[in-house]
């Protein structure tokens, strides 16, 4: 059986915050006085974002947030990646550590700074929040725009899909991908298809976040199959926030069958558990899955994500050596 940490394979779904290291949580919420946060027992999506941004809260100096990338880049490279892409909705910080541009600067200097040193390439996604105004979303567009060719590489749209869909949004991501952004919104995960058929004819998405309820609609299934659009799915995030009942049930294995391109990721191991690693393991150890269907996941994570066209060129390379060893 192979090596799954040598598996080389990109990080396309993982929120900054949220893939703070428990023990850095702890650290700081004790530095500054604050009750530590917990970050484990919830079952509902609401509960889940009041403990993100708790999360957040805890990030209170230029060292702090450069300690989470910095911490991010090092668990990319321990779980075998070799690009990391995480998202960040920077407005959160704004009273505690400034301005998006400046906060957003430091944070691309650590990335290239760590990354260089571990061989891992680093791309932020700037997300937006659809809870909010659709305007808000088009000044992260904005943001997102400046820094397109300086360490932003995407464009995403997160919260609660069941209450907001993603069609106000039609003019943020226009103006990404105007830019050259890849488009990565949040769907099919607390919605059921219509919200990614929605990213796909409004949005134009090339990857979606979660997309695991797209297995109710066949017809959905076999549109993605004939597509390039990657599904960044999060198998224990799923289970945890009740989008399928036990882990044995997760429809990656049907999707895969169908000819769906998949990627595996951790979403919010802060919250959720598992690290990148680690969900590669439990797709083998729970859903079955062989190196060869761990192979694609690894290529249609490294094909589809934010990455230069050299590193991916190596990657892809490296995947194939792995798989022939």
């Amino acid at each position: 059986m192979r090596d799954l940490a040598a598996l080389p394979k990109s990080h396309n779904h993982l929120h900054l915050e949220g893939g703070m290291r428990p023990t850095t949580l702890v650290e700081l919420a004790t530095v500054y006085g604050m009750p530590v946060p917990e970050t484990r027992g919830f079952g509902s999506f609401s509960v889940f974002s009041g403990m993100y941004q708790a999360a957040c809260d805890v990030l209170r100096t230029e060292a702090d947030w450069r300690r989470l990338v910095r911490e991010t880049v090092e668990d990319a490279a321990a779980a075998g990646a070799v690009w990391v892409e995480p998202a960040v909705y920077l407005p959160h910080h704004l009273q505690r550590l400034g301005p998006s541009d400046d906060l957003l600067a430091l944070a691309v200097d650590e990335a290239e700074r760590v990354g260089a040193a571990l061989g891992v390439g680093v791309g932020f996604m700037i997300a937006s929040d659809r809870t909010l105004d659709p305007a808000d979303a088009i000044e992260q567009a904005h943001l997102a725009s400046r820094w397109a060719d300086r360490g932003v590489v995407s464009f995403g749209l997160a919260n609660d899909e069941a209450l907001f869909g993603p069609e106000p949004f039609e003019v943020s991501f226009r103006m990404a991908r105007d830019a050259g952004l890849l488009l990565a919104p949040h769907a099919g995960e607390l919605a059921g298809p219509e919200s990614i058929r929605g990213a796909l004819d409004v949005l134009r998405a090339d990857r979606i976040q979660h997309g695991v309820r797209a297995v109710e609609d066949p017809a959905l299934v076999e549109r993605l199959a004939a597509s390039e659009v990657c599904l960044d799915v999060c198998p224990t995030s799923n289970v945890m926030l009740s989008v399928v009942p036990v882990i044995g049930e997760h429809p990656l294995p049907a999707l895969l069958e169908a000819g769906v391109r998949c990627s595996v990721n951790g979403d919010d191991p802060l919250l959720f558990g598992p690290g990148l690693l680690e969900e590669y393991d439990l797709c083998r150890n729970s859903l079955g899955l062989d190196d060869h269907a761990m192979a694609r996941i690894a290529c249609c994570s490294i094909e589809s994500s934010g990455a230069p066209a050299d590193l991916k060129a190596r990657a892809l390379d490296d995947v194939a050596r792995w798989l022939a060893g």
